[in-house]
């Protein structure tokens, strides 16, 4: 059951050539510890660019690169819905029409140029760190992935859709899991274990930030959110990542 619901979610995570078919589907939608194991299979894809030699800034832009042609643009689609719906006068009915809307407007774009801009820089602060740093991305993408699994638990959707289909099957009974599926990433960083510990709490924060957004902005957990705090929870946690690495 977990092997097909990490299929599933590597299926719907990334564009990795795993195929899709509807058992592998259901299997994911109910079983979101799925989601932070998928994050270590697509970490590991994403930390080579970064383990390559080369020039700080062409590693950087590399690892840019890789990060959408592995994972898609589908969470960067949920940036662009949510940056605009948030900057939206009204209450969340006209924020969720704004997410319906396939125009990008100004909030939209400010926010994938922020997103953009973030994974940039980490980039480059990773390429100035010793070869074994880039195991941060690993933590990061298992961070973000277990933020998104969160939502899962503990959100309920709006409307139908996206995010309903996920948060319909699960709930705050499969919590437990999902955060014990993100310790062995810790492992790691070893022995310095604060590391990875400082990067996965700074994932759950954004988590826990988008989770009171939702409900305030928009009643509700749909797929812009799930995808746009799979965004921000990568960039924080590697950021918290290189400072925990530079200066402790």
């Amino acid at each position: 059951m977990v092997l097909r619901a990490l299929r599933g979610a590597l299926g719907f995570l990334s564009r990795l050539p795993v195929g899709h078919d509807g058992d592998s589907w259901e299997a994911f939608r109910a079983t979101p510890v799925s989601m932070p194991l998928a994050g270590y299979v697509v970490g590991a894809f994403l930390l080579l660019p970064i383990a390559l030699p080369g020039p700080a800034p062409t590693i950087a832009f590399a690892f840019v690169v890789a990060v959408y042609l592995v994972t898609g643009i589908n969470h960067m689609d949920g940036v662009i819905d949510l940056g605009d719906a948030l900057v939206v006068h009204g209450g969340p009915d006209e924020r969720r029409a704004v997410l319906k809307d396939t125009d990008v407007g100004a909030g939209g774009a400010l926010a994938v140029a922020i997103v953009i801009a973030g994974l940039l820089a980490a980039g480059l602060a990773l390429a100035a760190l010793p070869l074994r740093a880039a195991l941060l991305v690993v933590i990061a993408e298992v961070g973000a992935k277990g933020g998104m699994a969160l939502l899962v638990c503990f959100g309920s959707a709006p409307h139908d859709g996206l995010g309903a289909s996920l948060t319909g099957r699960s709930g705050s009974r499969s919590a437990p899991l999902v955060v014990a599926s993100t310790v062995p990433a810790a492992i790691l960083t070893w022995p310095r274990i604060e590391i990875a510990g400082a990067m996965l709490l700074a994932a759950v924060i954004v988590t826990l930030g988008s989770l009171r957004l939702a409900r305030t902005a928009l009643d509700g957990v749909n797929g812009d959110v799930l995808g746009a705090t799979n965004e921000i929870a990568r960039i924080v946690a590697l950021h918290v990542g290189v400072i925990a690495w530079t200066h402790w």
